[in-house]
């Protein structure tokens, strides 16, 4: 579905993403995760067109979407939850999921999304539907966000950080919503610095340091590697180690 290749960025001599290449099937949840500054966020950005790459390709279900405008590569189906969420904040909540129809013109294959189906998935929306964006809390933006998003009929929703700031009852909140949409079908791509509960979630996942990627496979591989334990999950596993565990990279889906 999404395929990077070599893909390098540079902002004035400073290379933020280094001959970048991953991978994301249909159906699947993909996690990257990082440290920050390790150029996660500058990747998320590139795939959306938000930013100009200097060397490597991108392909959606095999169209190119390099050279393309933000807003038309929304319209493909590739569909971003920004870090700080960029709700509208005096539009009411309503509001604010109707502006994410707008990523479905010209779609002719886009079943409309009702906003009846957000409120069942975020039930707190829908008793805030009134409400101004900018009076909810932080959790509830990021619900409000996310919503839009799906308002737009995603193919693949790239998550950047939805965890960041939350308290962990709501964290845990929306990382269960993101469960369920998948559940349903929807791929992600998920950006996390909570790499413990991004690794619960995915299938498959990278590991980013300095603009490069530096380790990838199967999450239930990556939730015992040693260096990664070290480094992203405070040193503690997760579960008790498979055999075979030994670290290597590799990209998800590579028969396909």
């Amino acid at each position: 579905m999404l395929e990077i290749e070599n893909l390098t960025v540079a902002y004035g001599g400073i290379v933020a993403v280094r001959s970048v290449s991953l991978r994301v099937l249909r159906g699947q949840i993909v996690a990257l995760i990082g440290s920050n500054g390790a150029g996660k966020t500058t990747l998320l950005n590139a795939i959306c067109g938000a930013v100009r790459v200097s060397a490597g390709d991108i392909r959606f279900d095999g169209q190119a979407l390099l050279g393309q405008r933000t807003h038309r590569i929304a319209r493909q189906g590739v569909l971003l939850v920004p870090e700080g969420r960029q709700i509208l904040a005096p539009l009411s909540v309503r509001e604010n999921l109707e502006l994410g129809r707008l990523a479905t013109r010209g779609r002719a294959d886009a079943r409309e999304q009702s906003v009846g189906e957000i409120y069942r998935l975020f039930p707190r929306l829908e008793e805030r539907t009134d409400q101004p964006a900018g009076s909810l809390s932080g959790g509830e933006q990021q619900m409000l966000a996310i919503g839009r998003a799906l308002m737009g009929r995603p193919e693949i929703l790239l998550l950047d950080e939805p965890s960041l700031g939350l308290a962990p009852k709501l964290a845990a909140s929306v990382f269960e919503a993101l469960r369920t949409l998948n559940q349903s079908g929807l791929t992600i791509l998920l950006v996390e610095q909570n790499a413990r509960r991004a690794l619960e979630l995915a299938e498959h996942g990278y590991v980013m340091e300095r603009g490069e990627i530096v380790d990838a496979g199967p999450c239930e591989r990556l939730r015992h590697d040693a260096r990664v334990v070290v480094h992203y999950l405070g040193g503690e596993l997760l579960r008790q180690p498979d055999q075979g565990s030994s670290k290597h990279v590799s990209h998800p889906g590579g028969t396909h």
